[in-house]
């Protein structure tokens, strides 16, 4: 009795799965070869192990958010194309912010110094998540990461302390609105430029100067090269920030329904406009906060709680809010503001009749 001879199975690729581990750029399969394509099975599938860029199990550590340069079928991770789509929109939109603030005269207050400052660091954080997406897909080093890192600490930085600082100097100039023009709040102003930017400075350049993981991988946090201590305390800047946002901001709120009740006073009546306005401006300012809150606090709170063994996608999920923060910033700082507005319709149309405006205080939110 004749048997048949045994089936070859067909050649089955034994290269490993691609892996993401700590501190090293994840390894991905290389091209598919002619000899591959001519073993595909009947449907015309090749083994899932050598297609998939990504690794199926969700639970592989949280390394680097590099990868290799290995020719792929999806080469490019698609929360990086979103920061960089995020990156590309917070330049334009400061972009213009800043040249309206430069190249307009007028617009030399210290509300617009302010309102400046914070689109210049929105700006460069615009910037570095873009030059962060072009260094790692086309010159990635060691080097260049931590000088991106270091610049985006900087950039982040400089934005949220110039949201505190404006912060302050609306509650200026309601409780001071009697001195708020003189040269004291020039230099009230000054100092806290000077202040929010180099405290960002030192921050963004202790990655740089050598308080990062790359020598050590065991105390590298959920993003790389930072060590868990250096993001420990970028969160708790964070949250230090916000309570002084907070508190200051419940401030300005009872003293603007003091002022509310003392004009009722004064015209003997509460009236509906009144009543108006004062329900919107503390509308306004629970949305900024609001704003600011959802936008920064789920990747703060990870921060502190995140562990490097997570997977990559929370500390995507949590930072990509994040820099929409410095999205929405020009257009509830700079673009409601009737005086930018008129600066941006000259600067588009070239003319504009000036009784259709009015300037706005600081105290107008």
């Amino acid at each position: 009795m004749t048997t048949d001879p045994p089936r070859s199975s067909p050649p089955v690729d034994d290269r490993p799965s691609p892996v993401l581990s700590p501190g090293r750029p994840p390894t991905l399969p290389g091209p598919i070869s002619r000899a591959e394509v001519d073993h595909m099975d009947g449907a015309g599938m090749v083994n899932s192990s050598a297609a998939v860029p990504w690794p199926a199990d969700s639970s592989e550590p949280n390394g680097s958010l590099q990868y290799s340069s290995a020719p792929l079928l999806f080469p490019v991770n698609p929360w990086d194309i979103m920061l960089c789509m995020s990156g590309t929109v917070i330049t334009c939109e400061n972009a213009i912010v800043v040249a309206i603030i430069f190249y307009t005269p007028t617009l030399r207050t210290p509300m617009f110094v302010l309102i400046g400052s914070l689109a210049t660091a929105d700006l460069l954080a615009g910037v570095g998540l873009i030059l962060n997406f072009v260094f790692q897909y086309v010159v990635s080093s060691e080097a260049i990461s931590l000088i991106t890192v270091g610049f985006l600490v900087a950039s982040f930085t400089a934005s949220i302390s110039s949201l505190l600082a404006i912060t302050v100097d609306r509650y200026l100039s309601l409780y001071n609105a009697l001195t708020y023009f003189s040269d004291q709040t020039l230099r009230y102003v000054h100092s806290m430029l000077l202040f929010t930017w180099g405290a960002s400075l030192v921050l963004g350049l202790m990655p740089v100067l050598g308080w990062n993981c790359l020598g050590a991988p065991d105390t590298c946090s959920i993003v790389r090269p930072l060590t868990r201590a250096n993001l420990t305390t970028l969160a708790a800047s964070f949250f230090l920030i916000f309570v002084l946002m907070l508190s200051l901001y419940v401030r300005i709120c009872k003293i603007v329904c003091r002022h509310a009740q003392q004009i009722a006073l004064q015209k003997h009546f509460f009236s509906a406009t009144h009543y108006v306005a004062t329900k919107k401006g503390v509308s306004t300012l629970a949305i900024i906060l609001g704003t600011f809150g959802a936008s920064w606090l789920p990747f703060a709170t990870y921060c502190l709680v995140g562990q490097r063994a997570y997977p990559a996608v929370y500390t995507y999920a949590t930072l990509l809010p994040a820099t929409y923060n410095s999205m929405i910033n020009p257009i509830i700082y700079a673009y409601r503001n009737q005086e930018i507005q008129r600066a941006l319709y000259l600067l588009l149309c070239g003319c504009f009749r000036d009784a259709a405006y009015r300037s706005r205080s600081p105290s107008d939110v």
